[in-house]
């Protein structure tokens, strides 16, 4: 069974709160935004920690080091091919107009029998709880639902968009 790791990160906006997902690059994606989102995350072998994966795949994906501080466990997501997805937690605040992916290769255009190289994340940005759970992977969701339940935060009936970059 293959597993992924990842690591939500939110920030306080007075008694609200945003939080920190990415838009995956390459040719796929380029045109999907709602749906198309994911919590900073990436696969983990059996026997590797969890956690531990998360803060790599994190820096990884972002080019940034992983805020420090209290992490709250989110628990496990499935998507719809079956891999589960382990979350966590962590406030913090970082730039996010300056994010430096690791790359993938693929074969691009197709059957064209060249290979070219695309960021594994193309942007990041911080949103709104709501507006967040717009644009996630669907199976995600509940990581989102999770933690602001956990910070005791309620809905905002008018989700906007508050930082994309």
């Amino acid at each position: 069974m293959k597993q992924s790791a990842g690591i939500l990160v939110y920030r306080r906006k007075g008694a609200a709160i945003e939080v920190l997902i990415v838009h995956p690059g390459g040719p796929f994606w380029a045109k999907k935004d709602k749906g198309a989102w994911s919590v900073p995350k990436g696969e983990f072998e059996e026997g590797e920690e969890g956690q531990v994966a998360a803060k790599r795949e994190f820096r990884e994906e972002l080019g940034h080091p992983v805020p420090e501080g209290e992490y709250v466990e989110l628990g496990t997501v499935k998507n719809k091919s079956g891999k589960v997805i382990h979350a966590w937690a962590v406030e913090g605040d970082l730039d996010v107009s300056i994010v430096k992916s690791n790359t993938f290769q693929m074969e691009w255009p197709p059957k064209s029998g060249q290979q070219q190289d695309f960021q594994e994340v193309d942007k990041a940005g911080w949103f709104s709880p709501e507006k967040a759970m717009e644009k996630l992977n669907q199976a995600q969701v509940p990581l989102v639902e999770r933690l602001t339940e956990e910070l005791g935060i309620k809905p905002d009936p008018k989700p906007e968009q508050t930082t994309l970059l």
